[in-house]
């Protein structure tokens, strides 16, 4: 499985982007789709997941300014970023939590750059 992540950018403070993030295949269950982030010098960290019921979580420090969605029928999940802020600043990374079986599946994208100016 092959996850496709884009619409990363270069935009001003108090701008916009979305993100997409497409799976290849879906042999197996998706549980939750979401976003983390990775910013120079500091952990990974989540941003954003949905499940499959469609329940959302978000960081605090995202809330309000970011929704995830996803569309079932297309593998997809995105993320819409506005009001960014520099330190927003961070390659963002799709992540797919699934099941097959019994087998529990874990697969990463391979992250995207947004850099937010000041």
């Amino acid at each position: 499985v092959q996850l496709q992540a884009s619409g990363g950018g270069l935009v001003q403070t108090g701008g916009s982007l979305r993100l997409s993030c497409a799976a290849s295949e879906t042999i197996f269950s998706i549980n939750v789709m979401g976003w983390y982030r990775q910013a120079p010098g500091k952990r990974r960290e989540l941003v954003a997941s949905i499940t499959s019921a469609h329940s959302t979580l978000y960081a605090d420090s995202v809330k309000g300014r970011f929704t995830i969605s996803k569309d079932n029928a297309q593998n997809t999940v995105y993320l819409q970023m506005n009001n960014l802020k520099p330190e927003d600043t961070a390659v963002y990374y799709c992540h797919v939590l699934g099941h097959l079986g019994t087998l529990e599946l874990d697969y990463w994208g391979q992250g995207t750059l947004v850099t937010v100016s000041s």
